[in-house]
């Protein structure tokens, strides 16, 4: 889910790359050389080269006192007119704790998030506070932990009966995805289900009324045997995010897709 300016940190796509200055290398042809001498130029160490500027800031911010119903939507409706990168809810013994995190697409944009403070969202208000990255990046280690083993979301009985459904439900080929990225794009899909050899033409990224990624994705397979194997997928890690699957239908998906025209 991805607004605009991606982050790219190794290998999770999550850090925006420092802007660093560069600097002037003392032995490039900038200084020159002298020919017909013997003389070796050595530059001043006062005024000539400049420290690099340090990295800026990174750029998230923590919430707390969120609603229970609330989305990746309703946070990003939240900081309207802010750059979103990530939302991240956080768990505890498999139960959202009312406390999160957003990635913000520029580090100045962490002061006017911060201008939000004790706003409502729906009727809670909201606390907002700066957070750091260390922060941030403990909060994806426990929630992909939580999602990949020994999850206390999958032995909770509601959580039982909610994956009984899904298992009876019946395939039509469409799966819709829900909890991505907002950087995720139709590669990032594709890599997901990569056993299935999907095409861009069968990702659907479903977008809010202002034209921005929601969080949902329709995807559709070759057959229903196709959509049902790819159930194995659910709850798995798409980037920092556990990816919730849903079997779906044609006709729910061309519903969705025009409400994000």
């Amino acid at each position: 889910m991805f607004y605009r300016g991606k982050f790219a940190d190794g290998g999770d796509g999550r850090e925006m790359a420092a802007k660093r200055q560069r600097t002037v290398d003392p032995g490039s042809s900038f200084y020159g050389t002298s020919t017909g001498s013997n003389f070796m130029y050595n530059p001043s160490p006062y005024g000539y080269v400049s420290q690099p500027p340090p990295p800026p800031p990174f750029p998230v911010v923590r919430l707390r006192g969120l609603p229970f119903d609330c989305t990746e939507t309703d946070v990003a409706e939240f900081f309207h007119g802010l750059d979103i990168v990530d939302v991240l809810f956080v768990h505890k013994g498999g139960k959202f704790t009312g406390e999160g995190f957003c990635v913000l697409g520029y580090p100045l944009q962490v002061d006017f998030a911060l201008q939000r403070n004790r706003q409502n969202m729906g009727r809670r208000y909201v606390e907002v506070f700066r957070s750091k990255r260390q922060e941030y990046y403990k909060a994806i280690a426990n929630e992909v932990s939580d999602a990949r083993g020994g999850s206390p979301r999958r032995s909770a009985p509601r959580a039982k009966s909610y994956d009984e459904g899904k298992e009876s439900a019946e395939h039509t080929g469409v799966l819709r995805l829900r909890g991505l990225p907002f950087s995720a794009s139709k590669d990032d899909i594709m890599e997901f289900f990569k056993d299935f050899g999907l095409s861009e033409d069968s990702i659907h990224i479903v977008m809010n009324s202002e034209g921005r990624p929601s969080g949902e994705a329709y995807v559709e397979f070759a057959s229903a045997e196709d959509s049902k194997a790819a159930m194995v997928k659910d709850r798995m890690t798409l980037g920092s995010r556990y990816i919730e699957l849903f079997p779906s239908s044609h006709s729910e998906m061309e519903e969705a897709i025009s409400r994000g025209r």
